[in-house]
C-alpha cells in the first residue's frame, strides 16, 4: 500500500504537467510564475513607527492579483468546460463529486456488483527501468547509450491508477489495484477481502503471492475477468480523457477557493 500511496502522490504532483500536454501550453512555467514573481518582486520597508489604521496587507493584494493571473490563465488553456461524450456502450454508471480528487463506477454484471475507483492520472516517461541497463559495458555499453537517446525522444504517455472491487452478496470481495496506459490495463495486486461486520477478520490473512509471480495462465485469466466485467482498454481510454478534464475543474475550483479565502 506504501507504493500505491506513493503512485498517488505522484499523480497528484504530475496532473499539472498533464494538463500540459493536453493543451500544449507550457504548464510548468504557468505553475512557476506565483513562486518567480515572489523571489523576483522587492520586498516592502517595514514602517514599525507607522500610525495609519490597518488595512489589508500589500502580500495578500499581490497574491490575489498572481491567483487571478493563474485563474485567467486556467480558463483560456485548460478543458475545464468540456463536457465528455460518454461512449454508447461505456458499460458503467459514473459517480463524479465536485471537489474529489477520484470518480466511482458501478455496474451490475450477473450477480456481482462492481465498484471501480479512478484517481487523478499521473505522467509516466518514456525511458527503461535503470536495472535493465545494469551490468553493461563496452559495445553493449555504447548501444546502451544509443538507445537511451533514442528513448529520450519518446512523448511521455499518462497513467491512472484504478480500484476494482467484485462482490457478491454477503460473501467474499475480490479487490484489484490496477494501472491503466493507453490501449492497456496492468493488474498490481489482488486481494481477497471480507465485508465488515462478519464473523472473520476484515482482512484474510494470506493474501496470496506477488501477482507477477502467478503463473502466466492465470495472470491471463485474472485480466480476461476484468475485461469480461468492463475493465478493458476502450473503457481506460475514455477514463483518461475523462480525468485529464476533471483535473483541469477541479484545478480551477481550487484556485478560485484560494481567492476567496484572501479576499476575506
Amino acid at each position: 500500500m506504501a507504493l500505491y500511496a506513493a503512485a498517488r502522490r505522484a499523480a497528484a504532483s504530475s496532473a499539472p504537467l498533464l494538463r500540459a500536454a493536453a493543451s500544449g501550453a507550457p504548464r510548468g512555467a504557468a505553475l512557476l510564475r506565483p513562486l518567480a514573481a515572489a523571489v523576483a518582486r522587492p520586498q516592502p520597508r517595514a514602517m514599525p513607527f507607522s500610525s495609519a489604521p490597518a488595512t489589508k496587507p500589500t502580500s495578500d493584494a499581490e497574491l490575489l492579483s498572481v491567483i487571478d493571473s493563474e485563474i485567467k490563465y486556467a480558463k483560456d488553456c485548460d478543458d475545464h468546460d468540456r463536457v465528455e461524450q460518454i461512449p454508447e456502450n461505456f458499460p458503467f454508471k459514473i459517480i463524479d463529486e465536485k471537489g474529489m480528487n477520484a470518480i466511482t463506477l458501478t455496474r451490475t454484471y450477473q450477480n456481482e456488483q462492481i465498484e471501480v475507483q479512478v484517481h487523478m492520472p499521473s505522467l509516466v516517461s518514456g525511458e527503461e527501468p535503470d536495472h535493465d541497463k545494469d551490468g553493461e559495458g563496452g559495445q553493449d555499453g555504447a548501444e546502451g547509450d544509443s538507445n537511451q537517446e533514442d528513448e529520450g525522444e519518446k512523448p511521455p504517455q499518462s497513467s491512472i491508477p484504478l480500484t476494482v472491487t467484485v462482490s457478491k452478496g454477503d460473501g467474499p470481495t475480490l479487490e484489484f489495484t490496477c494501472t491503466a496506459y493507453p490501449d492497456e490495463v496492468i493488474i498490481d495486486s489482488l486481494s481477497v477481502t471480507q465485508r465488515s461486520g462478519e464473523i472473520e477478520e476484515d482482512l484474510i490473512a494470506y493474501e496470496g503471492p506477488d501477482f507477477n509471480d502467478l503463473d502466466e495462465n492465470l495472470q491471463k485469466a485474472f485480466h480476461k475477468y476484468l475485461e469480461l466485467r468492463g475493465i478493458s482498454p476502450m473503457t481506460t481510454n475514455f477514463l483518461h480523457e475523462y480525468m485529464i478534464n476533471k483535473d483541469s475543474r477541479e484545478y480551477l475550483l481550487w484556485l478560485v477557493k484560494l481567492k476567496e479565502f484572501f479576499k476575506q
